[in-house]
């Protein structure tokens, strides 16, 4: 009766809604699942912080509609935060503003600097809210292939002159969804030396800048000379303290950038819930008690899940950020045939790569948000 817009028309489906419609009618024949597929960490988020939420909860200032910004306070902390951890400094009135998780703000940036014609730069594999957002603003997407032999970094003398010219914003994710690679700073500074000759923006997904391994720490793409002249970066307390369901994140950067997409905001939502972003301060303020001991649990983990693999005889390379493995499919399989099989015979959920884009076929990603990671390969490895 009632027609869906052309553009969900052309939507492909949700990759993991997809997988959840599965793992349903597998678990209805009473097989056991295992859940390495969504990055949704196991772990609860630090009593500490639920603490300063339930205070929080407890000012009636926070009852009422919160500032679309997010309060001063707020981007103070952000501020602060950044100066703390990356030496980057943000000026909090106007190059720092509260997003309702990350997804949010990569949804609604193409909205305020994409029209029909322009074109994006996502990453391929990658997350797929990028090349949607993009459609969503009536925007073009060109992908950029992450590939092994590249060190999963896009090869930026291969992006197309004539579409680097109509280029409005170009996506980048480092540490990276879903291969887990990490970005150089002589990378970065080639991305600004780009987004300055053709003037672009661009968005730097920084969410899992705080999950690292092995005495590896994580840049920031602002920490680069000229990167606050062309770009903003999206963080979220989600990874960082175990808080996806909170739904809280920031964006911080260039002044333009930060201001359209502030300007979205204003339009669509009425900010973050005030008592989130006070348990959101709390956190930010305490970040190395809080984030040392989620990232030790996830370093005993990643540790395991190499090991495991290895044995198994897997082809994968180790990360130093984020909670995946990006490892090959065995040979005989594409991704989609093997993580149904794995599912449907072994109860064991893993994300395809071809669901991250089509440079991903070949690939599963492994999350290892789930302890039952020995159980788990010892069931791969018997498929």
């Amino acid at each position: 009766m009632f027609k869906l817009s052309e553009r969900i028309e052309k939507l492909p489906p949700y990759l993991f809604a997809e997988i959840d419609k599965l793992k349903t009618q597998v678990k209805q024949k009473g097989v056991e699942i295992i859940d390495l597929g969504i990055g949704d960490p196991d772990i609860p988020t630090p009593k500490e912080i639920i603490e300063a939420a339930k205070q929080a909860l407890e000012d009636p200032q926070n009852h009422q509609y919160p500032s679309y910004e997010g309060s001063f306070e707020f981007r103070a902390a952000v501020a602060n935060w950044y100066k703390d951890r990356f030496n980057v400094d943000l000026d909090p009135q106007n190059e720092c503003l509260a997003l309702i998780g990350s997804k949010e703000g990569i949804a609604h940036l193409p909205l305020a600097f994409v029209d029909k014609g322009d074109y994006t730069l996502v990453p391929d594999p990658g997350y797929p809210v990028y090349a949607t957002a993009t459609m969503f603003a009536g925007g073009s997407v060109y992908k950029m292939p992450l590939l092994k032999e590249n060190g999963f970094l896009p090869d930026l003398d291969a992006i197309d002159k004539s579409v680097l010219n109509k280029t409005k914003i170009m996506f980048i994710n480092y540490p990276n969804n879903p291969t887990s690679a990490i970005a150089t700073k002589d990378f970065y500074n080639r991305v600004v030396e780009l987004a300055l000759k053709y003037g672009f923006l661009v968005a730097s997904d920084n969410a899992y800048s705080e999950i690292y391994y092995d005495n590896y720490k994580p840049v920031s793409f602002l920490e680069i000379d000229g990167a606050k002249e062309v770009g903003i970066e999206l963080h979220s307390f989600s990874k960082t303290f175990n808080m996806t369901g909170w739904r809280i994140g920031f964006a911080v950067g260039n002044k333009e950038g930060i201001y359209g997409l502030a300007k979205i905001k204003t339009n669509v939502d009425s900010g973050v819930f005030g008592a989130l972003q006070t348990a959101g301060i709390f956190a930010l303020n305490n970040y190395k008690s809080l984030n040392e001991p989620i990232r030790n649990i996830f370093q005993e983990r990643k540790n395991q899940m190499a090991q495991a693999l290895r044995k198994a005889n897997f082809d994968f390379e180790e990360p130093l950020a984020t909670f995946y493995f990006w490892v090959k499919v065995p040979h005989g399989y594409n991704s989609k045939d093997f993580t149904k099989k794995l599912l449907e015979e072994k109860g064991i959920v893993v994300t395809p790569g071809v669901g991250f884009g089509d440079y991903g076929e070949g690939y599963f990603r492994i999350s290892i948000t789930n302890p039952n990671i020995q159980k788990a390969v010892d069931a791969i490895k018997s498929l």
